[in-house]
């Protein structure tokens, strides 16, 4: 899930190279800390946050494939 919230993030964003996701596991419960450069914080999160709220949707499908909980946290840089 770290990987493909990565992906999602690089293609949207300026500068790919700033991107950075941290997994934190908690058994079977995973937090994902997404940290992009400041320019590309209203990529990320879109209007009203529906971008930020589909890749949420698209983690916790991925996430209940694998038998786990995942929450997608926007860091501010």
């Amino acid at each position: 899930m770290k990987a493909l919230t990565e992906y999602i993030a690089k293609s949207l964003v300026d500068h790919p190279d700033e991107v950075a996701v941290d997994e934190i596991r908690h058994g079977n419960r995973v937090t994902l800390e997404l940290s992009v450069a400041k320019d590309d914080m209203g990529r990320v999160i879109g209007k009203g946050g529906r971008v930020a709220n589909a890749i949420r949707t698209l983690l916790r499908v991925a996430a209940e494939h694998e038998g786990s909980q995942v929450t997608l946290d926007v860091v501010e840089p």
